[in-house]
Formats: structure tokens, C-alpha cells, sequence
């Protein structure tokens, strides 16, 4: 099989305009470049809040850091990247150019707005993204009749739900759903995770380590993404923790059987593989975080941070650095700048996770040491690729 079969581009000869400013050519470039901008931006924000060293806006405190890393970072990722793979997917064109231009500005408007007084004007934008991304997804799938990816169009459109929730918690309409609305955006983030981890990882360790024999069980795999699945149907619903610990365990039980079997010891001498492999670790410790939560053993926000750090930071800036390069045709190989980055941001999981539960009276250094390393390296990737991003593929190809 191919590297990189599920994104890359279907073979075509070389486009002649192939020149000039690329950023609108495709959807992982304008969404990569903004969420690391952003990511870096609103985590030192978030630490200056968090320190008392800067004041609030109409998202307040951690829902606004909640909301912004999540509905804000997270799924700009998300989104860029589905935009790139729902292209090869279906055969069908993503939205590129002008759609492209008007649907960054409205994630950016988001953004802006969610730091003035205008509450509705920021609900209606953010809740507007998503489903606007659905519908630009759900297009090339209906028209290639791609059933197979239906579900990720349903995951988006229940993004805008959950993003919802929070808004109207803070507008004083539904107080009580704030954080459930979170949490529900969590583990719809996660089941992504899980369903897309589960379908490259292997074949990136197999295609980017000879020799490596990495493993994929079809039914081990429906067992992980189906708990994470479970999961988030019990919190949608608030179910007893006692159940919600359960699955949590089942799930994490599954997830660690499968990082097993990718073999990771041999992909040590490849950081743009390794820095997957070290991301993906991170979700069983999540499961196993959120099950000692939901006994009352562990705050509930050492489980959130082994998530949103763990898992998703280290699989964002590794999947950023990878899929840019394979789809702006250079080598899939990582220098030593991509090494920093995937340095600094792996860092700050255990920083900020394990150092406020076992040591609570360091909790507001470990958190500004993860935030500056974090933004480091989140501000590093925004400057390395900006020249990259924005510049044709160096093969001549489109997109």
C-alpha cells in the first residue's frame, strides 16, 4: 500500500499554474496554519488568565480555554484535515478558493468574537462553523455515494451541538450545560482519533520502519473505537460514573492491546513515526485517568489534560508535520525542527498531567512551563511551515 493512500493525491500530470500563493489550494493549508498560530497564541493567553495576570472576556476562565483549545484548535485540525482526505475518499473536489477563504474567516470570526461582549453574535458564529464544515464534507461524499465516511459528516454536525451546549450555558438559557457540552466535544474529538488512528497507524509504522511488523486486528479495532463510541453515549446521557468508569476501562484495556501491537520499540530512530506512537500511548492513560475520575480518585481534569495534551497534541503536531509534507510533495522525514516540536509539545503531557496530582503545590508552575512549552512549539511549526503552506508542491502537482 501506498504512504499516506488515505489522503494522497489521486495521479495526475502536472498543473501548469502551479505557482504563485497556495495557501486556498487545499484544506490543510489555511486550518494548519491558523490553529497553530492560534493554539500558540490563546495557550499563552491562557496562562497569563490562569495566573491572574489578565483580565476576562464573554467566555470566561477555563470554558473559555476549554472552548477556544477544543471547538477552536482541535477542530480547525480536524477540519483541514478531512477537507484533504474527503477529497482522495471520494474522488470529489473539498472546498478550495473563495469556500475555502469564507470558511476560515468564519472559524476566525469565532475566535474574535468569543473575546467581545457580542454572546449571541459568538454563539451563532461558532455554532455555525461546524455545521457549515458538515455540509462542505457531506457534498463530495453523497456524490461519490462514499457510505463508508458518512458517519464523519454526522461527527461534525454533533460538534456544532456540543459547541452549542456551551454557549447557550453561558448566555444564562441552559446553565447546566456547559461543561457537559465539553465533554460531549471531547469524545467526539476521541472516536475521531480512535477511528483514524486505528485506520494509519499501522501502515504508517509498516511503510516508515522496515521491518516493523505492526499489527491490525479488524475486530480489536471495532472493540476500541466502538467503546469510545460507548462512552459517549453514557455521558450524552449521565449515566452513573460506576458504568462511565467501566467502559472508560474497557475502552482504555483495548487501546492499550492495540499500541501494543504497533510494535513501538522499532520506530524509535524515526521521530515522524515515533511522535504517533508516543501520542497514541496517551489515549489508554487518558481512559484509565477517566476511569479513576469517575471513582473520585483523581480530579477530573488529570484525565481532560491526558487528552487534550497527551493525545491530541502530540498526534496534531506529528500529523501536521507529516500530512504537509507528503501533500506539498517533500520527503517524509523530519528534520530537527520538526524534532523540536515534537520535543517541546510531548513534554508538556506529563508536565502538565502528572505534576499537579502528585505534587499540588507546584500545580500553577507545571502549568505555565506546559503552557510555554506547548506554545514554543506550536509558534515553531506556524514559522517552519508558513514558507510551505503557502507555497505550490515542490512536484508541480495540484492542490
Amino acid at each position: 500500500m501506498a504512504e499516506l493512500h488515505f489522503i494522497s493525491e489521486p495521479r495526475r500530470s502536472p498543473d501548469p499554474e502551479a505557482s504563485g500563493f497556495a495557501l486556498w489550494r487545499l484544506g490543510f493549508r489555511p486550518f494548519y496554519l491558523l490553529a497553530s498560530a492560534f493554539s500558540a497564541m490563546s495557550i499563552a493567553c491562557w496562562a497569563l488568565e490562569y495566573s491572574g495576570w489578565l483580565g476576562h472576556a464573554y467566555l470566561r476562565g477555563p470554558i473559555w480555554h476549554a472552548h477556544e483549545m477544543l471547538f477552536g484548535f482541535v477542530f480547525a485540525v480536524v477540519v483541514g484535515f478531512l477537507f484533504t482526505a474527503g477529497r482522495n475518499w471520494s474522488g470529489q473536489p473539498t472546498p478550495t478558493g473563495w469556500p475555502l477563504v469564507a470558511l476560515a474567516a468564519l472559524w476566525l470570526a469565532g475566535r474574535i468574537l468569543v473575546l467581545t461582549p457580542f454572546g449571541w453574535a459568538a454563539a451563532i458564529v461558532n455554532i455555525a462553523f461546524p455545521l457549515a464544515a458538515a455540509i462542505a464534507l457531506a457534498r463530495p461524499f453523497v456524490t461519490s455515494k462514499n457510505q463508508r465516511n458518512y458517519f464523519f459528516v454526522g461527527l461534525l454536525a454533533a460538534m456544532s451541538l456540543a459547541s452549542a451546549a456551551v454557549h447557550l450555558s453561558q448566555l444564562g438559557i441552559l446553565p447546566q450545560l456547559g461543561w457537559r457540552g465539553i465533554q460531549l466535544g471531547l469524545d467526539i474529538v476521541l472516536f475521531i482519533v480512535s477511528v483514524m488512528t486505528g485506520r494509519v497507524l499501522v501502515m504508517f509504522t509498516n511503510n516508515g520502519v522496515l521491518g516493523a511488523g505492526a499489527e491490525r486486528r479488524p475486530i480489536l479495532e471495532k472493540v476500541a473505537s466502538g467503546a469510545i463510541l460507548a462512552l459517549l453515549v453514557v455521558d450524552a446521557l449521565a449515566i452513573h460514573p460506576l458504568l462511565t468508569a467501566t467502559v472508560a476501562v474497557v475502552a482504555a484495556g483495548a487501546h492499550l492491546v492495540r499500541w501494543l501491537l504497533l510494535k513501538s520499540w522499532k520506530a524509535l530512530h524515526e521521530p515522524i513515526v515515533w511522535v504517533l506512537h508516543v501520542s497514541a500511548l496517551w489515549i489508554p492513560i487518558h481512559l484509565a485517568l477517566r476511569a479513576f475520575a469517575e471513582a473520585g480518585w483523581v480530579p477530573a481534569s488529570t484525565a481532560t489534560h491526558a487528552l487534550t495534551v497527551g493525545v491530541l497534541g502530540g498526534l496534531i503536531i506529528g500529523m501536521m508535520t507529516r500530512t504537509a509534507r507528503g501533500h506539498t510533495g517533500r520527503p517524509l522525514r523530519g528534520d530537527a525542527s520538526e524534532v523540536a516540536m515534537y520535543a517541546l509539545v510531548l513534554a508538556a503531557a506529563p508536565i502538565r498531567v502528572f505534576v499537579p496530582l502528585l505534587a499540588p503545590a507546584f500545580t500553577i508552575g507545571a502549568v505555565l512551563v506546559s503552557a510555554l512549552l506547548w506554545t514554543i512549539g506550536f509558534a515553531l511549526y506556524a514559522i517552519r511551515y508558513w514558507p510551505i503552506l503557502t507555497r505550490p508542491r515542490v512536484d508541480g502537482r495540484p492542490g
